[in-house]
């Protein structure tokens, strides 16, 4: 079976993100500059003439699909390396995918997701 993570996350965590993915094995990810707002409502920020509300901030959103059995490393990367304590950290879902189809060579399912020097590669057998 396959999964998606889609992670919403700071702009900023977005380099340590890549890192820790990358050294995990994690190698196809898409992704997209986006905004938004969760519980914290978005931020006030004060400039000369007073305080005004800032209610979509700007984030990242990256999709990764990969096999069930590197779930929960992955997202435990992608938390160790996005977390900052703070509000606005961001969230992380898991939804079910059906089936993949690489374009290029038809491939479907897992073999459409292999790619030389990712996560199953560098699996130990066992």
């Amino acid at each position: 079976m396959t999964k998606k993570i889609e992670a919403i996350i700071r702009e900023e965590k977005l380099d340590d993100v890549k890192a820790a993915l990358r050294d995990i094995g994690i190698v196809g990810l898409n992704i997209f500059e986006i905004r938004g707002h969760g519980r914290q409502g978005g931020i006030e920020l004060a400039g000369r003439a007073g305080t005004y509300q800032v209610d979509m901030l700007p984030k990242i959103q990256l999709n990764i699909v990969l096999s069930d059995h590197n779930v929960e490393k992955t997202v435990n990367a992608i938390s160790r390396a996005a977390q900052t304590g703070g509000p606005g950290d961001g969230l992380i879902f898991i939804y079910p995918v059906e089936d993949v189809v690489r374009i290029r060579t038809g491939e479907r399912g897992s073999r459409a997701l292999h790619y030389e020097g990712d996560i199953d590669s560098k699996r130990l057998p066992g």
